[in-house]
């Protein structure tokens, strides 16, 4: 009987500079990934319309889009895990990209064995995140809401909502017990990978954005409440 040979995970590559790309895309490959190399942000949007990548390793510095907006982009379009790669080290754009929902990000230049771990380890964290998030029981006074775990999909007055994977994890939780107060400590250990990892401040930041396409669907009502000094809620009713 012949073997089926295991699939390999497909890895999506986003860097402009030809050296650091071979160098990347062979450290996968001889690590056991599929690895696939665009060059320009608009290459890897259109990328996205065929098989979907397991990650994406996205260079901040693109010549034709900044590599944070392509991230917004791309969040629209698939739930999978991003590593920033960038020259730029300091504090304050790895706080933008990991506050954006990125998964880890790595400066220039880098080991690509340590690259290739960083791409295991935060493939083994999603896995383990989603197979530990329980079943969703949505209350009916949160009937404007529906979700489909499936597929990850949360809908709004029967609207399919575009959520980024981080923005999907804090609203389901939202959703699934209207009217409880949720600490963002509460929401970091319960929606994120490596909360410790995180910010406080993440947490606002995913709920602006969440309230602002809840918004676009109904803009006469905000039905997540803010308590201050204590967290987030969903309105009952």
């Amino acid at each position: 009987m012949t073997a089926v040979p295991a699939v390999r995970a497909r890895v999506l590559v986003v860097e402009d500079e030809p050296a650091i790309a071979d160098t990347i895309c062979y450290a996968l490959t001889t690590d056991g990934f599929e690895a696939h190399w665009c060059s320009t942000g608009v290459a890897a949007l259109d990328a996205l319309g065929g098989v979907a990548p397991a990650l994406i390793i996205l260079d901040v510095g693109l010549p034709d889009i900044n590599g944070f907006e392509l991230f917004k982009q791309i969040g629209a379009r698939t739930r999978a895990p991003v590593i920033f790669l960038t020259a730029r080290a300091e504090e304050v754009d790895r706080i933008v990209g990991l506050e954006l929902g990125a998964d880890d990000y790595i400066p220039k230049p880098f080991s690509p064995r340590e690259l290739t771990a960083r791409v295991r380890a935060v493939l083994r964290r999603l896995t383990k995140a989603e197979q530990r998030q329980p079943p969703t029981q949505v209350d009916a006074r949160a009937s404007a809401f529906g979700v489909d775990d499936e597929r990850r999909i949360i809908t709004y007055r029967g609207q399919p909502l575009d959520l980024s994977r981080y923005e999907y994890r804090v609203l389901k939780l939202l959703v699934s017990r209207p009217g409880r107060v949720f600490s963002r400590d509460d929401i970091l250990q319960q929606a994120w990978d490596e909360p410790d990892a995180s910010y406080d401040r993440t947490v606002d930041a995913h709920i602006k954005t969440i309230r602002a396409k809840l918004k676009a669907v109904a803009a006469e009502v905000d039905p997540i409440r803010t308590h201050r000094g204590e967290g987030y809620s969903l309105r009952e009713g």
